[in-house]
This record gives structure tokens, C-alpha cells and sequence, in this order.
């Protein structure tokens, strides 16, 4: 059973990298593509647009799925800047919970000479917890509940999920490009 650990060792930010042998812009279009997510997130299975006056800062709903749980987030994006950076902020019932986002630049020349000539792209996903305070109390009572998991156990489902994730935008955006895969 999990325990949550004191808030001052509690982990607040993941990171998780990838290369795709795809074109920057190419990344940044599938990525900041919300409606795209289902494709490749474990636990995201649909995306609705909201009305918006702002196109490159949209809200939407992401409708999710824990095994047999299921629920829904207000997602609001707050980083649109091509092609370097997606960010969105997630909330439930107005509780702020994560800022999920991307960050992509050109692959390193030094690291894959092979995949930097070809276009390639190094994609990381971060995810910021958001949850502090009486209100994220709430919120992580409401996760406990709702998406079945603990402070500890959403480190450890986000960690996994943003893998696989990664892997599928990769093996999504090198299929399309004619890419090789890596990694």
C-alpha cells in the first residue's frame, strides 16, 4: 500500500526524453495537435475541443481512463510557441492538478550524426505537479478517488505513461516520415 511521503520529498516534476527521426515542425504540428493525444498517451482516450477565440491557445477536455476509471479534465494551453515548446495546465473541478508540456529542439550534431542529418528532433515531455497546499489536499483526495491513485503511484503511472507516449509519437511520427527508429 502507499504511503505519501512528506511534502518536502514529494516528487513535483518529471522529465522524460526521446530523439524522433522526424523534422522539427513536423513534431511540434503532431504534438501541439491535441486532439492527436489519444494516439499515443496510455490514459488519455479522447479530446474535445472547446470554443476558443484563441487558436494557438485552446481549452479542451481530456477524457481519461485508469483500468475501469474513468474521468475528465479542463486543460487550458499555456505555452504555444513553435516549434519549441507545448504547454497545457490541467485542472478538475477548478483544482489546479499538472502542466504538462514539451519541449523540442534540433537533435544534438554531437550525439547521432546519423539522426541529426536526417532531420531529427529531441522531444522532451515534463509534467509539473500543481497540487500543493489545502487545495491540493483536495485534489490528490480526489485522485485517491477518482483515478485510483495515490501522490506516490501518479509519479509512477506519469513516469510510465510519458514513455510510452514518447515511444508512440516516435514510432507514429517516424512511420509517416519514412524515419528510422533508435531507440
Amino acid at each position: 500500500m502507499d504511503t505519501q511521503r512528506p511534502a518536502a520529498t514529494r516528487t513535483r516534476e518529471l522529465r522524460e526524453s526521446v530523439i524522433i527521426a522526424a523534422p522539427l515542425e513536423e513534431v511540434y504540428a503532431s504534438i501541439s495537435d491535441v486532439k492527436r493525444m489519444p494516439r499515443w498517451s496510455p490514459e488519455c482516450v479522447k479530446v474535445l475541443l472547446l470554443p476558443s477565440r484563441s487558436r494557438s491557445r485552446p481549452s479542451f477536455i481530456g477524457f481519461n481512463r485508469n483500468g475501469a476509471r474513468r474521468w475528465f479534465t479542463l486543460c487550458r494551453v499555456t505555452t504555444a510557441d513553435a516549434p519549441g515548446e507545448f504547454a497545457f495546465r490541467v485542472s478538475v473541478a477548478g483544482l489546479p492538478i499538472a502542466t504538462w508540456g514539451f519541449r523540442l529542439r534540433r537533435a544534438d550534431h554531437h550525439a547521432d550524426h546519423h539522426e541529426a542529418a536526417t532531420g531529427s528532433t529531441h522531444v522532451t515531455q515534463y509534467w509539473h505537479d500543481l497540487r500543493q497546499g489545502p487545495l491540493g489536499a483536495v485534489a490528490d483526495l480526489l485522485g485517491r478517488t477518482v483515478a485510483g491513485t495515490s501522490p506516490a503511484a501518479r509519479v509512477r503511472v506519469n513516469r510510465a505513461g510519458m514513455i510510452t507516449t514518447l515511444q508512440r509519437l516516435k514510432h507514429s511520427m517516424e512511420d509517416a516520415t519514412g524515419g528510422t527508429s533508435h531507440r
